[in-house]
C-alpha cells in the first residue's frame, strides 16, 4: 500500500488560528442554550437536575469532576447572558478534554467525526506512539476519499480532483487525540456537510459490500458501492485505521443546530470494522484499481519539461494541465513531429493541445496514444502570465529549455 501523497501530507487535519482556546471562549450572545446542552450530553456530560423548564445542571465525564455547569433552559430568563457566559468560561478553564471539543463545535457549527481504535495497552497503560500518527493519518485518508467522491463517482481517483479535494478539508478543525485510540474532526456545515453526509453513506455502502463478500465470497456488492462514494481511496483508508487493533469505528454527529440531513439517521450509528474485514477491503482496493477505465480526454497544458535520449525520435514531454483533466500535471510520450511541436510551443512561450487516453496506471498521470499536438494562441498579456507562473513554479527553466532543441535531459525523467 502506497503512503500519504505530498498533496495530502500539506492538507493534514488542523486546527485554525481562530478557534477557541483557553482564553477565548465564544460569544455568550451567539450560543443557544439547547445547542450547548445537546453538545454536552452528546460528549459524555451528566445531567444532574436543576428547575425542571427553567435551568439544568450538568457535571463532566469521568470520577472527580470538579467543574459544574448551570445552563439556562432557553433565553426567555432575564440571567440567561450571564449564565451562558459563567458556562462558557467554565469550560474553557476546564482541563476536560471535551470541554474543548464542545467549545469547537460552539465557535464553528459542525458535523463531528469521530474515529475509535481498540487497541492493546501498553506498558502503564500508555500507548505506542505509532499508534497516534496511524490514527491521524487513517482519518486524514478517510477524509479526503470523502472529498474526493463529492468530486465524482470513481473505484479509484489517482491523481484526479485531489486539490480541490484536499481544499475541501482546509476548514477542518481536529480536537484532542486520545493515545491513538479516538480522534475527532469537526467538519463545518456552512461549506463541509456534503463531505460529512458523503462519508455517512460511502461507509455504511463498504460495511455492507464487506458483509456480503463474507457471506458469499462474491465481490459484486463493491461495484455498487461505487455510487455511494466507496473507492479504494476509502478502503486504503480503513485498512490503515483497523490494521494493528481489536476492532475499529467511525461515528458521524449531526450539528444539532443544523438538524439531521436528507435521507441520513439521526442518530447516525458508528459504523465498526474488524481485523477479519482486511482481506474483504484489500481485495476491494485491488479490484478498483484493476476495472477503472481509462478516460479520453483532450488536454490543453503547458509545456513544463522535455525529454528524449537522442536529437530525434520520439521523446517525452511534462505538461502542466490547464484544462480537459482534473489532474495537475500528466507525462505524455510523442512520436517526433509532435515532439518538436511541444518544443517548439515551449519556446515560445504557448500552451499546447494534445488528444490521448489518461491511463489509471501511475495515478491518471500518463497520457497514453497522444498525437495531434499543436500550439495554442494565446494574447501577449496571457502568454506573459503563463511564462511568469511557470518560472515561479519552478517546472520551467534553462534545462526545459535546452531539451526544446532534441538534447537529453539528464536529470530525470519527464
Amino acid at each position: 500500500m502506497s503512503g500519504p501523497t505530498r498533496d495530502e501530507q500539506d492538507h493534514r487535519l488542523r486546527p485554525r488560528p481562530g478557534e477557541p482556546g483557553p482564553h477565548r471562549p465564544p460569544d455568550p450572545g451567539r450560543v443557544e442554550p439547547a445547542v450547548l446542552a445537546a453538545l454536552l450530553q452528546r460528549h459524555g456530560w451528566t445531567r444532574r437536575g436543576g428547575a425542571a423548564g427553567r435551568y439544568s445542571r450538568w457535571t463532566p465525564p469521568g470520577p472527580g469532576g470538579a467543574t459544574s455547569l448551570l445552563l439556562p433552559a432557553s433565553r426567555a430568563f432575564p440571567d440567561s447572558d450571564d449564565l451562558l457566559g459563567e458556562a462558557l468560561d467554565a469550560l474553557a478553564r476546564s482541563d476536560t478534554p471535551s470541554a474543548r471539543e464542545v467549545l469547537i463545535a460552539l465557535a464553528v457549527p459542525s458535523d463531528e467525526i469521530r474515529w475509535s481504535r481498540d487497541v492493546p495497552d501498553g506498558p502503564a497503560g500508555a500507548a505506542p506512539w505509532p499508534l497516534d500518527d496511524r490514527l491521524r493519518s487513517a482519518a486524514r485518508q478517510t477524509l479526503l476519499a470523502a472529498a474526493l467522491a463529492t468530486r465524482a463517482r470513481a473505484g479509484y481517483h489517482g491523481a484526479r480532483h485531489r486539490g480541490p479535494a484536499a481544499a475541501l478539508l482546509d476548514g477542518v478543525l481536529v480536537g484532542p487525540a486520545a493515545e491513538g485510540r479516538t480522534l475527532t474532526a469537526f467538519v463545518p456545515v456552512a461549506a463541509g456537510r456534503p463531505l460529512a453526509v458523503r462519508l455517512h453513506q460511502a461507509l455504511c455502502a463498504t460495511r455492507e459490500a464487506v458483509d456480503y463478500q463474507r457471506a458469499t465470497g462474491g465481490m459484486d456488492a463493491f461495484d455498487g458501492a461505487v455510487e455511494a462514494g466507496v473507492c479504494r481511496e476509502l478502503t486504503e483508508a480503513l485498512t490503515v485505521l483497523v490494521r494493528g487493533t481489536e476492532g475499529a469505528r467511525v461515528g458521524i454527529a449531526w450539528a444539532p443546530g443544523a438538524g439531521v440531513p436528507e435521507g441520513c439517521a439521526a442518530p447516525a450509528e458508528p459504523v465498526e470494522f474488524s481485523p477479519g474485514d482486511l482481506p474483504a477491503l484489500h481485495a476491494a482496493g485491488a479490484r478498483y484499481l484493476r476495472e477503472e477505465p481509462s478516460v479520453p480526454v483532450r488536454i490543453t497544458g503547458a509545456v513544463v519539461r522535455l525529454r528524449r535520449s537522442g536529437t530525434s525520435g520520439a521523446g517525452t514531454v511534462r505538461l502542466r494541465v490547464l484544462a480537459g483533466a482534473e489532474v495537475p500535471h500528466v507525462r505524455v510520450t510523442l512520436g517526433e513531429d509532435d515532439y518538436r511541436a511541444a518544443g517548439h510551443a515551449h519556446l515560445a512561450g504557448l500552451p499546447v493541445r494534445v488528444d490521448g487516453r489518461l491511463e489509471r496506471r501511475g495515478g491518471f498521470r500518463r497520457l497514453t496514444g497522444a498525437g495531434g499536438v499543436v500550439a495554442v494562441p494565446v494574447d501577449d498579456a496571457e502568454r506573459d502570465r503563463l511564462m511568469k507562473s511557470l518560472t515561479e513554479g519552478g517546472d520551467g527553466g534553462e534545462g526545459a529549455e535546452r531539451d526544446a532543441d532534441g538534447g537529453g535531459h539528464p536529470d530525470g525523467e519527464a
